[in-house]
C-alpha cells in the first residue's frame, strides 16, 4: 500500500495476524504498535535505528548496548538506518514470546522448588514426581539431577533448570 508520501506503508492487520505465531496477544501487538508510533513522527511506518533503544525500553525491556545493536541488525535488513514497523513488530513479538516462555519456565521451577530454597534437590524432585503420579525410580530421578546440575553441587539452580528446559525443548 502506498502512503500519501509515496513510501511503502505496512498493512498492520496482516502483520498483526502473523505475530500470533509467536503466541502474543492483541494487547501486546497494540503495545508494540504504540511504542513504535511514538518515534514515527511522520507516520510513514518507519523509525530511525537510533530510536529503537527508546522504543524497546518503552515496552519494558532493559537491553544492554550489545543487545540493542543485535536488535537493530535484525530489524534494519537493508542497512538504511530506518526500521519499518513490520520488522520492529516481528522482532519484538519474538522478544515478548521469549519473555513469556522464560516466565513459564520460572513458574515450573518454583513448583519443583518445594522448600523455596532457590534450588531443586533430589527430595524435591521425588516429592513432585510422586504428587504428579509419575513412577520414576530413585536412580532415574538422580540421573535427572545429574543431567541438569552443571556445577556439581547436587542441586539444580534456576539457571541450570532454565538451561535444561531449553536444551531438551520442553519449553
Amino acid at each position: 500500500m502506498d502512503t500519501k508520501n509515496g513510501t511503502k506503508g505496512v498493512d498492520v492487520e496482516t502483520t498483526a495476524k502473523k505475530t500470533h505465531k509467536y503466541d502474543i496477544n492483541d494487547e501486546t501487538v497494540a503495545d508494540i504498535k504504540q511504542a513504535f508510533k511514538q518515534f514515527d513522527a511522520e507516520d510513514k511506518g518507519l523509525i530511525a535505528a537510533k530510536d529503537v533503544k527508546f522504543a524497546v525500553r518503552g515496552l519494558g525491556f532493559e537491553p544492554k548496548k550489545e543487545e540493542i545493536n543485535k536488535l537493530v541488525e535484525q530489524m534494519d535488513r537493508n542497512k538504511s538506518g530506518l526500521i519499518c514497523y513490520e520488522d520492529f513488530l516481528s522482532v519484538m513479538a519474538k522478544r515478548f514470546a521469549e519473555k513469556d516462555t522464560n516466565d513459564e519456565i520460572m513458574k515450573a521451577f518454583q513448583l519443583f522448588d518445594v522448600n523455596k530454597s532457590g534450588t531443586i534437590c533430589f527430595e524435591n524432585l521425588k516429592t513432585v514426581a510422586k504428587e504428579l503420579g509419575e513412577t520414576l525410580t530413585d536412580e532415574e530421578l538422580r540421573e535427572m539431577i545429574v543431567e541438569a546440575d552443571r556445577d556439581g553441587d547436587g542441586l539444580v539452580s534456576s539457571q541450570e533448570f532454565f538451561r535444561i528446559m531449553k536444551k531438551t525443548c520442553l519449553y
